[in-house]
């Protein structure tokens, strides 16, 4: 039998305490920089929201106006592309947020889109956390990927032929696996312009 957890959220629709992962994610799920982290025991929790709440936290960002932004969620995983070319050879990877160490990592599609290979990057950082049974967020900076693993189906205009037949299997595959399957973690937007670039970047950006 799981042990009872408690969800402190510190920046969510309502920041508090929530004693079920279904309700820490009404708070969470789809809000723009959202945080939160879960503990074994209540008393934690309202440690942790108390002592939080009482200052400004070491992870916030500051912008280029000098406003304190929301910070990212660390305990997180990031992903991104990299791509010679759009549509060109396409490679992405998954890394954790806070340590930039490598998850997972796919090299040399042939040929594909920059957000056909986020939608694959997103899709394998789910499955892989659900392999794992963690909760934690998944960050892009692709809103039409983000958006197609909502509705669970890529809308590309890449034609399909011999070149690009892998790019469309592992799609089709992805998509399968979204209609298969659940998940509790959060789908992030990367908020760039704050934080810099993703810490999925290759830093192939010209």
């Amino acid at each position: 039998m799981a042990k009872k957890k408690y969800y402190v959220v510190w920046e969510g629709r309502k920041p508090g305490i929530y004693e079920s992962w279904a309700d820490c994610q009404k708070q969470v799920q789809g809000f723009s920089g959202a945080r939160f982290k879960s503990y074994p025991s209540k008393g934690e929790a309202q440690k942790a929201f108390g002592e939080e709440k009482s200052s400004t936290g070491n992870r916030a960002v500051i912008s280029e106006k000098g406003n304190t932004s929301h910070p990212y969620i660390e305990d997180s995983i990031s992903v991104d592309v990299g791509s010679h070319g759009n549509p060109g050879l396409v490679e992405y990877k998954g890394v954790h947020t806070k340590t930039g160490e490598v998850v997972f990592i796919h090299e040399g599609i042939e040929k594909g889109t920059n957000n056909m290979g986020e939608f694959l990057a997103i899709v394998h950082a789910l499955a892989f956390l659900k392999d794992k049974e963690s909760n934690i967020p998944v960050y892009s900076d692709s809103q039409t990927a983000m958006k197609w693993v909502k509705e669970k189906k890529v809308k590309s205009t890449l034609k399909r032929e011999k070149e690009t037949e892998e790019m469309w299997s592992l799609v089709e595959r992805a998509e399968s696996w979204l209609k298969q399957n659940t998940y509790t973690n959060p789908i992030l937007k990367w908020n760039t312009k704050e934080w810099g670039e993703i810490k999925a970047d290759y830093g192939r950006k010209s």
